[in-house]
């Protein structure tokens, strides 16, 4: 049996179960630290040379790790080298956005291999988006180059509440007994792993983005709705129950306005996508000009402009859609507030749909957190935009499944 059959084998046990374990250890050391000799990895994994020259013997036939030849040396037995055989195995993420999906794959070294961008979908709790979903992640594997038996896993981002450990979505998908995760993997057959999209947008950017030695650090996703992912002291925080990180629900308002969980005066009311095209509807009814009517010109029409529309009218110089912004920024950057007081982190990152509006938003923002936060507090804080964009939750995704997998961050 190989370590990929090992790895997805339930019934896996003693001896067998150990030896996964210490071969997850050598590969995560490997991947980590790049080339190292049979002597270097008895020291860091605490193992004899023989049981490590075993490990490696098998992780070799799999395919995982290769032999790189001989170390140079002065005198003396000169020892073999071994590295990771970075296109041995590959990762797959989905990240599904509330009308398109982008999908991607990582090799076992996190690099990028491809990605997919913008394909067009509607989510909707329903079993006809679910089979969508399914359908277009087999034809993103089906004209891979590479053998789908060289995945080893799949990381899949939904927005609402999701219980990472047991596979649940409880926003989306909620309507078989079975986890979601499970019942994908069931379909694909690929071993799949389930995380909030938030969360998994965090990841990718704390992994792969713009994080370096900071150890608290938050990631803000400015979308249809608010979200966010804690990493604290280098690790990502899930909380109790696994659903840390609901922004956009901090009551902050006192008005009337019923949030899309159902209570008032949440930041995502007045501060979120949803509230930005809401605002903007309003102002073009009572009479103000755009850019977008006159694109739209049809009145009929003027109610399906969407959140995507009016991001792209700013950046197009519309005044509506700037000003509709700088207030949406100003409002935002008070909950920001909240946060840099509470957490007082050493970065900020924004990303997310709304933070294509760079300067737009960004600026407001960081004129309220001035306003609103205790200055001794923000003046160790970095206010960033994401540097991966949309890549970021694909490329969380992808590491998400690895590390599931492999305990590889």
């Amino acid at each position: 049996m190989t370590f990929f059959e090992e790895l997805n084998d339930e019934n896996t046990s003693g001896v067998a179960l150990k030896n996964i374990h210490l071969k997850k250890n050598i590969i995560s050391f490997l991947c980590s630290n790049g080339s190292f000799t049979i002597a270097d990895l008895c020291k860091e994994v605490n193992l004899s040379i023989p049981k490590v020259t075993t490990l490696i013997g098998e992780l070799i036939n799999d395919g995982l790790v290769e032999d790189l030849g001989k170390v140079e040396s002065t005198g003396g037995r000169k020892p073999n080298l071994y590295g990771m055989v970075g296109n041995s195995v590959f990762f797959l993420g989905v990240d599904i956005k509330q009308n398109h999906i982008n999908i991607g794959l990582t090799d076992l070294q996190k690099n990028l291999i491809e990605i997919k961008e913008g394909i067009p979908y509607k989510l909707s709790n329903s079993q006809e988006a679910l089979t969508d979903l399914i359908d277009i992640i087999k034809n993103f594997v089906k004209n891979l180059s590479i053998k789908k038996e060289k995945i080893l896993g799949l990381g899949v981002n939904l927005s609402g509440r999701i219980n990472h450990h047991t596979g649940y979505s409880y926003s989306f998908f909620n309507f078989n007994e079975e986890p979601l995760a499970k019942s994908l993997e069931k379909e694909l057959n690929i071993k799949t792993f389930l995380e909030n999209d938030s969360r998994a947008m965090a990841y990718g950017e704390f992994n792969s983005g713009l994080v370096r030695d900071e150890k608290n650090v938050l990631f803000l996703n400015l979308d249809h709705g608010l979200g966010m992912g804690v990493m604290i002291n280098r690790q990502l925080y899930y909380g109790k129950s696994g659903f840390a990180g609901e922004f956009g629900h901090i009551p902050i308002f006192n008005n009337n306005i019923i949030c899309q969980c159902g209570k008032k005066g949440c930041l995502e009311t007045e501060g979120s996508g949803w509230a930005l095209v809401r605002n903007f509807k309003e102002k073009i009814e009572a009479g103000t000009s755009s850019i977008l009517v006159q694109k739209v010109k049809n009145p009929t029409k003027v109610n399906e402009i969407d959140m995507d529309q009016i991001i792209d009218a700013a950046n197009h110089d519309d005044v509506l859609a700037i000003d509709l912004i700088a207030d949406l920024g100003d409002k935002l950057g008070r909950g920001i507030a909240l946060l840099i007081n509470i957490f007082n982190p050493e970065l900020v990152i924004i990303g997310g749909s709304l933070a294509k509006t760079g300067e737009y938003i960004m600026l407001p923002i960081k004129s309220a957190i001035n306003k609103y936060s205790l200055s001794l507090v923000n003046s160790d804080t970095k206010i960033k935009l994401s540097s991966l964009g949309e890549k970021s939750g694909v490329i969380g995704a992808c590491l998400l499944a690895r590390s599931g997998l492999l305990n590889l961050d």
